[in-house]
């Protein structure tokens, strides 16, 4: 008689497998659609309105529940066998028009909808092969929702869509969420949340404990909250949650996902939990269209009373926001580049006041080679929010480094969650506050160590980029990397300093009289 692991073990096998059949049967029809031009994120999107209206009839016709879809703009009239060429274009495209003009999870999946598929023959092809054959309802949670996952990390994969920024490699995302731990009666909250990764491993982590039913019902409708600046994305993002069985079918609750600048104003809920990545890229920018239909970017600076210092910097505009945004001893985990640990100016003041209002006390330095954005040099800041104290909640910051002498890609040498298990067992989600080191005088190839506040504010300009271990490849040349990998970290260094400056040439361009010379101080 088999005992149940091995039994666990065969059934995730099935289902990875069935996932992975899902996944590549979506994937394939891309390249057909490539051809006439379509993105990897253009045919995401047309996949995933397909996918919504289809499993909104699946759902009405098995529960006897209204289908929340208007007459007219169902599965059934899309798919109806008289709907060909021109007429199925058009109603399709009318569709998405009408759609767009809803409000709940069926505005926020259609906003600003568009068909981008030009061949009716192809988009008759895609709904009665592809979606349509397929019983979506009946497939579990985890295949539709892990086989859309798959789909969504293909797309970062395309280096010129950009769409890597979006998209946190899921064992960084694990490791994370293994630390902060949310309970099943907390909110989490994302405030930039790309397509959805750090909610998705925070749903998980929570519904793996028993449940009572207002648990169950707080986990589907309430229990994660993201923001997404980006309109193609946070659709994404809804649809991704939507698959793993999160947030409403119909208007009667609020959806997990808003289209909106984070930034923009001080917040009007606060949370326990704030976990997130925020984009890539350390200025705010517009791009502005002038009378002479020009295109020109326009850094912004963030005015808010409850700011520590007015930057351009997004990323301690983030910083700062987080703070905001968290409950009195909240807890937050945050993706930052190594630039908010060391800037002088505002960031020197916002790493002060972090570390006095906040108890700033882990972070871990992060590797290169995991980002599907390259030049990508980032930490994990780990805090939680104080009550006011006139003497500073920071009293020792631990700090676990994982990038010297590690070499990741993401191709022969991905970073899994094993990877990052010591780093779990050194922050200690049990009981942070019993911690041991693993660097000593008698062992200083430890990854693991503590810096006094004094010690840090006593640093040039306060800098939290803090390390000790010796690294190989610096001191022999037989240490040094696979020649790929090596290409690969160099490749990332060059990007890094080409995004420094081009964020001083952006800088020199909106400087008055800086185009005066006839200049436009861009490459």
């Amino acid at each position: 008689m088999r005992d149940h692991a091995e039994a666990g073990e065969e059934d995730e096998d099935v289902m990875n497998e069935h996932t992975k059949r899902v996944s590549d049967k979506l994937w394939s029809y891309c390249h057909l659609l490539r051809d006439d031009g379509l993105s990897y994120q253009d045919y995401l999107e047309q996949l995933t309105f397909l996918l919504f209206l289809k499993m909104a009839d699946e759902r009405a016709e098995l529960t006897g529940e209204p289908n929340p879809i208007p007459e007219g703009y169902r599965w059934s009239d899309l798919s109806a066998p008289a709907m060909t060429g021109e007429r199925l274009e058009i109603h399709y495209r009318r569709t998405l028009e009408y759609l767009g003009q809803t409000s709940g999870m069926l505005g926020l999946i259609f906003r600003k909808s568009q068909s981008k598929i030009q061949d009716p023959a192809k988009l008759r092809q895609l709904i009665v092969e592809l979606i349509g054959k397929e019983q979506w309802l009946s497939l579990s949670a985890d295949v539709k929702g892990d086989a859309y996952e798959a789909l969504l990390e293909r797309n970062a994969q395309d280096v010129k869509s950009g769409a890597g920024q979006y998209f946190t490699p899921r064992p960084l995302i694990d490791g994370i969420i293994d630390c902060v731990r949310p309970q099943p009666n907390e909110t989490v909250c994302d405030p930039a949340c790309g397509t959805g990764g750090f909610l998705l491993a925070a749903h998980e982590s929570m519904k793996g404990t028993d449940l009572d039913r207002d648990q169950k019902k707080h986990l589907k409708y309430d229990a994660l909250r993201g923001v997404e600046l980006v309109d193609g994305v946070s659709r994404l993002c809804a649809m991704n949650l939507f698959l793993h069985g999160i947030g409403p079918e119909d208007d009667e609750h609020e959806p997990p996902i808003r289209t909106d600048d984070s930034l923009r104003n001080p917040p009007a809920e606060h949370y326990p939990v704030v976990v997130t990545n925020p984009p890539f890229g350390k200025k705010s920018s517009i791009t502005v269209i002038n009378e002479a239909g020009e295109t020109d970017k326009q850094t912004i600076s963030y005015n808010r009373p409850d700011f520590w210092t007015t930057t351009t910097n997004k990323q301690l505009n983030f910083v700062q926001h987080i703070k905001s945004l968290l409950t009195q001893n909240g807890r937050a985990a945050v993706v930052v580049p190594d630039n908010v640990l060391f800037e002088g100016g505002a960031g020197e003041t916002v790493r002060r006041k972090l570390m006095h209002e906040c108890d700033l006390h882990t972070i871990l330095r992060l590797p290169t080679g995991i980002f599907y954005a390259q030049g990508v040099k980032a930490n994990v800041i780990f805090f939680d929010r104080k009550p006011a104290s006139e003497t500073p909640w920071t009293k020792t910051v631990w700090i676990y480094d994982l990038r010297t002498n590690m070499h990741f890609t993401l191709k022969q040498n991905r970073m899994t969650r094993a990877d990052l298990d010591e780093f779990v067992a050194c922050y200690n989600p049990a009981n942070r506050h019993d911690r041991r080191p693993l660097w000593t005088e008698d062992a200083p190839d430890g990854r693991w160590r503590a810096y006094t506040y004094d010690e840090i504010i006593a640093r040039d300009k306060a800098s939290l980029d803090i390390f000790w271990l010796r690294d190989e490849s610096l001191e022999d040349s037989a240490n040094l990397p696979d020649p790929d990998i090596l290409a690969s970290e160099i490749i990332e260094d060059l990007q890094s300093a080409l995004e420094e400056l081009l964020a001083i040439s952006d800088d020199l361009a909106q400087t008055p009289g800086a185009r005066e010379g006839g200049s436009s101080g861009t490459p």
